[in-house]
């Protein structure tokens, strides 16, 4: 399987809208109602988002295999040499095939280029697929961080960090 990993361009937003939705929609099945499970796709998702996101530089690395998108990840420098994983979602097709290791690679190495010396993570909270990702790699549990959904539910996500 050769898998090549590159800047996204316009021409991945519906593979990487449809990859973002499963993908997080997985994470918070049975966790959260599906009326917010649909509000937070179409505010997150939706294809407009996504370009204007991607310009602002926030959706950093797409994963191809031929011309498919395998996965996708993003994040961004949050403050003086410290960086955020925003999102990291692998198709479920080609999950658990190194993937998300090298997406994680090459956005670590874009943050140390940038001057990085931390990288935060939030996952969501009993997330089975990214908790033993992210700790095999070296985060560390650093607390718990819980919103308010607006629908009357709490969302609860663990906050990792590792130095790079």
């Amino acid at each position: 399987m050769d898998v090549s990993v590159i800047k996204p361009t316009k021409n991945h937003i519906e593979a990487i809208s449809a990859i973002c939705s499963a993908g997080w929609k997985q994470t918070v099945e049975g966790k959260l109602s599906e009326e917010y499970q649909e509000r937070n796709i179409a505010f997150w998702y939706n294809h407009e988002r996504i370009r204007s996101d991607m310009e602002a530089g926030y959706y950093t690395h797409v994963a191809l295999i031929d011309s498919d998108v395998a996965g996708v990840i993003g994040g961004g420098i949050t403050s003086p040499g410290v960086s955020e994983v925003f999102m990291l979602y692998v198709d479920e097709t080609y999950r658990y095939q190194g993937i998300g290791r090298l997406l994680l690679e090459s956005l670590t190495e874009l943050q140390k280029e940038q001057g990085s010396t931390e990288q935060w993570v939030s996952v969501q909270e009993e997330n089975h697929r990214g908790i033993p990702f992210y700790e095999a790699r070296g985060f560390q549990l650093q607390g718990k961080k819980t919103e308010k959904t607006g629908t009357g539910e709490e969302q609860i996500s663990l906050r990792y960090s590792r130095e790079i």
